[in-house]
């Protein structure tokens, strides 16, 4: 029977995968037979991210990408189509929060900042990859959204709203690409100790209140979540499109 999580010959693009869940996935990816690129704004980063991942015997390569920034959007591409000639897959993970607090007190920087990455870096990663799979006859995208695109996270006001927006963008362009066989998906984490999460994680207060919340009773650990994208983007999920996975440990039960 053939192993439908087998990606072997597949060149997969993870952003944010210098470290928490993209790591994850990247490496996930790679051991199931993907070429993974690894990009996230730091190059020495993702540089240490794809080392690890060749000395475990898979294949990986580095690339910066910032994608706030239009220019390193078309860099990154232009690097994929004469390097690899093809993106069977794109994972866009990376993400910005840079504000925690009342949402009436949201500065226009951090409005800016979480805009551009969260639902322009979105968007223009999506064309740029979806134009490439147009012409190839197909793929994959997955985007990281979140349980706060569902349900509002207290103090993560303008973040949650990007991410209701992730939602309805994996809708929207599963719906126009799926004639051209591009499938497009979500994952929606729930509370992941990561970095990026660390003003939930480290404080004992608002720890405490969300486990509370949380049936399994535990934060999540970031490979928890790459399972979910393995599903998502190989074919053991060929009829899935315009999906987005809750994996919150109950939270919104």
């Amino acid at each position: 029977m053939k192993d439908l999580f087998d990606l072997t010959g597949k060149i997969a693009l993870v952003t944010g995968a210098s470290r928490g869940i993209g790591e994850s996935i990247a490496r996930l990816l790679a051991s199931r037979g993907a070429h993974v690129i690894v990009s996230s704004r730091k190059i020495d980063a993702c540089q240490a991210v794809a080392d690890s991942i060749v000395a475990d015997g898979h294949k990986a390569s580095a690339f910066a990408c910032h994608v706030g920034e239009m220019d390193q959007i078309d860099a990154i591409f232009e690097h994929i189509k004469s390097e690899f000639g093809q993106i069977d897959i794109l994972v866009n993970n990376a993400a910005a929060n840079p504000y925690y607090g009342h949402i009436l007190d949201t500065d226009l920087a951090a409005f800016d900042k979480t805009v551009e990455v969260n639902i322009r870096g979105y968007f223009f990663m999506s064309t740029a990859a979806g134009k490439m799979m147009r012409e190839q006859g197909g793929g994959v995208i997955l985007n990281t959204a979140s349980v706060n695109g569902l349900v509002a996270g207290d103090k993560q006001g303008i973040y949650s709203i990007t991410k209701a927006a992730v939602i309805s963008m994996t809708k929207a362009f599963a719906k126009e690409c799926g004639p051209l066989n591009i499938r497009v998906n979500a994952l929606l984490p729930g509370l992941t100790d990561t970095k990026f999460a660390s003003a939930l994680t480290t404080n004992d207060k608002v720890l405490k209140m969300a486990l509370h919340a949380i049936p399994l009773g535990r934060v999540a650990d970031p490979d928890e979540m790459a399972g979910t994208v393995l599903y998502l983007v190989s074919d053991a999920s060929s009829y899935t499109t315009g999906a987005t996975i809750v994996v919150d440990g109950g939270m919104l039960a």
